[in-house]
């Protein structure tokens, strides 16, 4: 199954056009078309909004901090995301017989993964910190966080955590 996921998130990549920030835009417009839909459950519009604010926090603290940082880095940061919450959710789903403790457990680590890898040290943490902050959230990351590292961390969590 992992080397599924792999291979499918590889064939994404490949699929989408290389120019710069393509990974971003296309990302982007995916979540704000799921999150603007109706029709879609109301799990599937939190993760989307979840992933269009976080999408627009890191362009716009990436202009103000990072100027000079390359598209393909905003690219690279949208796809790790990507890949986050597509981990976030597979998480779930693998241990959704679990009991609720343990899943609380899984909820938890993702929560420590992204909070304690910031990419911007944003001081605003009354914003940084909004989805984070909220209990009824079902996505209970900080928007300040370097998305590569926070997968990495979380992916390394899971394996010592079963």
């Amino acid at each position: 199954m992992k080397k599924f996921l792999s291979l499918l998130m590889l064939l994404t990549m490949f699929s989408m056009s290389v120019s710069a920030q393509q990974v971003y835009i296309e990302l982007r417009q995916k979540a704000r078309k799921a999150a603007e839909n109706p029709e879609s459950t109301d799990m599937v519009r939190q993760f989307s909004q979840f992933k269009l604010d976080a999408l627009d926090y890191m362009a716009m603290k990436m202009r103000e901090e990072m100027p000079d940082s390359s598209a393909s880095y905003l690219d690279r940061q949208a796809f790790a995301l990507h890949n986050f919450m597509n981990l976030y959710m597979q998480a779930l789903l693998d241990n959704r017989n679990q009991p609720a403790a343990f899943q609380v457990k899984i909820i938890k680590l993702f929560m420590d993964a992204s909070y304690s890898n910031p990419l911007f040290n944003d001081p605003d943490k009354e914003l940084s910190l909004a989805y984070y902050s909220n209990g009824k959230s079902l996505t209970r990351f900080s928007l300040d966080t370097d998305w590569q590292r926070a997968v990495l961390a979380a992916n390394s969590q899971l394996k010592n955590i079963k």
